[in-house]
């Protein structure tokens, strides 16, 4: 039966359709054109999801990697010195009097300087370590490379210069003569008789400097690089004894691996017990302070020896740095008395 077409007033169906006899059919072109444009945007809109998904999962891994990275030059820098080396100084620059600004100086002089020493340490002995198996090094773990140990001591070696010389010429050279004595024992002295010499000379240096950069620059009494230079000494004796073993393999031959663990035990003891009590008498504090504080570091020493004698330990070593901050304690009841 031949279906009859008639003309469908204005308005009385909806666009796409037409009456074909008693039928309504729809409008083929238009509804595949409808369905395609929805196809498209919802491919395009996967699309997108995608991508973005993609760009998320790349982002964070960069955070990630950038995160990883950051710990491991931390980690590379000896942080646990550097902290305590800069916390003592700090202490020292609030207890003689700096201000605001020169306390700032000192701790971004002290703590640059730090930092250049620590990551030129390991980027020298990376290949000596990665021979010993330290797995505790960041170098030898590739979780951070030589280049960038490199270029991280070459930042800190920039920002020492200057934030040094902000305590004034005389105390500036100063502070970056003890940097490079560090810097002197990391490029070869370490293996040498005289390898306590730039610890003692770091370490006498770097009290003196936060004096020298007071106003007027006034001479630090005898004492304060004295004690400087006996805590410098006796962590340089106990800082090597775990690495004994792993120093003997890769030929560094310096003054502790000379006297053998034992000797490098009582130098150590000797050199920081008399820091205390030369700091006792000498610097102005309470009788009660002069006496509890060479106690403890006694007994803080004997405790740390004990339990070093495993191997690899860092007991002693944490030991002394301990001994450091009660030393600390000491100087900062005395620090008002420091210069007149």
């Amino acid at each position: 039966m031949t279906a009859h077409r008639f003309r469908v007033p204005s308005g009385a169906a909806p666009p796409g359709l037409v009456r074909t006899g008693r039928h309504c059919g729809v409008n083929r072109g238009a509804a595949w054109a409808e369905v395609r444009s929805d196809t498209g945007v919802r491919v395009r809109r996967g699309l997108l999801a995608r991508r973005s998904a993609r760009a998320r999962r790349v982002r964070l891994r960069f955070v990630r990697g950038l995160a990883a990275h950051a710990v491991a030059l931390v980690r590379a820098s000896h942080p646990e010195p550097t902290v305590v080396v800069t916390a003592v100084a700090v202490g020292l620059a609030l207890s003689t009097g700096r201000d605001g600004a020169g306390v700032v100086a000192v701790a971004v002089a002290v703590l640059s300087g730090q930092l250049s020493v620590g990551w030129l340490n390991d980027f020298l002995d990376a290949d000596r370590d990665r021979l010993a198996g330290r797995r505790d090094k960041p170098v030898v773990t590739r979780a951070v490379s030589r280049r960038a140990l490199a270029l991280a001591t070459l930042a800190a070696a920039v920002v020492c210069v200057p934030a040094s010389l902000a305590s004034g010429p005389v105390a500036g050279v100063v502070h970056l003569l003890a940097v490079a004595s560090a810097w002197g024992y990391n490029l070869g002295v370490k293996s040498t008789p005289l390898s306590v010499l730039p610890y003692a000379l770091s370490f006498g240096l770097l009290p003196t400097f936060v004096v020298l950069g007071l106003p007027g620059a006034p001479a630090p009494p005898w004492w304060l690089p004295a004690v400087g230079a006996l805590l410098g000494a006796g962590a340089h004796f106990t800082n090597v004894l775990p690495d004994l073993a792993a120093d003997a393999v890769t030929g560094v031959r310096g003054l502790p691996h000379r006297i053998g663990a034992a000797g490098s035990r009582v130098a150590a003891a000797a050199l920081l017990l008399t820091a205390s009590l030369v700091l006792a008498v000498a610097a102005s504090v309470e009788p009660f302070v002069a006496v509890v504080v060479p106690v403890l570091a006694t007994a803080v020493l004997v405790t740390g020896f004990l339990l070093g004698r495993r191997g690899g330990s860092r007991a002693p070593f944490r030991a002394v740095l301990a001994v450091a901050l009660l030393d600390l304690a000491l100087l900062l009841t005395a620090g008002h008395t420091i210069v007149g």
